[in-house]
Order: structure tokens, then sequence, then C-alpha cells
């Protein structure tokens, strides 16, 4: 009695073996997955190159976060035009970074002509604790934030000028 158990669980397990080779074989073959996936940069320039903060060491940096269906940010843009050339002797660079598509970043610029250096944002306004546009933040030379101004903002008053001029 034994050995007919023994047999009737080895035929099982064959059938099982084979069924599962057959689900197997059923199936399409995919692609080998490629063992790194392709990581964004923090941001992009408007042909596609990797950004980073980083990247700016030795200059100030003003970055204003905007979009394009953002009335105040777009209205602030003028004053913030005046401030960059105001500030143009000072070792600063302004990047107006939006999470949008590139493609409506491009079209933006195009229609308001701002001289601008504009980047796309590939992240989430969350990460940077932004609930609402605009949003500024200032970094000093050695690449620390130091600054936050939340809201739009009239830039191209004295009292701006000469705290931005005196970013330590």
């Amino acid at each position: 009695m034994k050995w007919r158990t023994y047999i009737l669980i080895a035929f099982l397990a064959l059938g099982a073996c084979k069924e599962a080779q057959k689900e197997q074989a059923a199936q399409p073959k995919s692609a080998v997955m490629p063992t790194e996936e392709r990581v964004l940069s923090t941001y992009q320039d408007l042909e596609g190159n990797p950004i980073e903060i980083e990247d700016y060491k030795g200059k100030r940096v003003l970055i204003n976060y905007w979009a394009t269906w953002c009335r105040p940010c777009i209205e602030e843009m003028p004053d913030l035009l005046e401030l960059q050339a105001s500030l143009a002797a000072e070792n600063y660079v302004f990047l107006l970074a939006s999470d949008e598509s590139v493609k409506k970043i491009e079209k933006f610029k195009r229609a308001k002509n701002f001289e601008f250096t504009f980047i796309k944002y590939n992240g989430t306004y969350p990460e940077l604790e932004i609930n609402a546009l605009p949003v500024t933040f200032v970094y000093n030379e050695a690449g620390e934030r130091v600054l936050r101004f939340d809201g739009a903002k009239e830039w191209n008053t004295p009292k701006l000028k000469k705290q931005l001029k005196n970013l330590q």
C-alpha cells in the first residue's frame, strides 16, 4: 500500500512539473532589463542637460520657482529682470525653475521674451516644502541655501538689493 502512495505522489509531481513547463513556454520572452535605471537630475536645461545646484558652487544662485499659469509669478518677472541686471557684477546666477514640460516652458519663453535662464524642475514641490507659487531660494557661494521668499515680491527695491549684495 505504501508503494502505491509513493507512485501516486510521483505521478502528481511529474504532472505538475510538466504543467509548469507548459505555462513557462507559453509566456512571451521579455527583453533583458537594464541593471541601472536612468536617474533624472534635480533640474535640466531646456536642451535636456542635467543641472544641480552644486554645479554653481562659487556663485550666488537665485532660483525662482514659477509656473506658466501663475499670474503673480509672471507679474514679478519684470522686477526680477531688473534685479538680475543690477546684480550682474555681484556673481549671481538667476534660474527660473518650473515643473511643467520643457515644451511649455519654451513656448512661454518665446511668447514673453524674458531674458532668463529657464530650467525644468524634475522633482515635486512638496519635496521642497513649496505649497504655493512663486517661491524663491537664494544660495550663497558655498552652495548653502540662506534665504527663502514665499509669494510674489517687489524685487527691485534698495533694501532687497542691499540684502542680496551683502549675502554671505
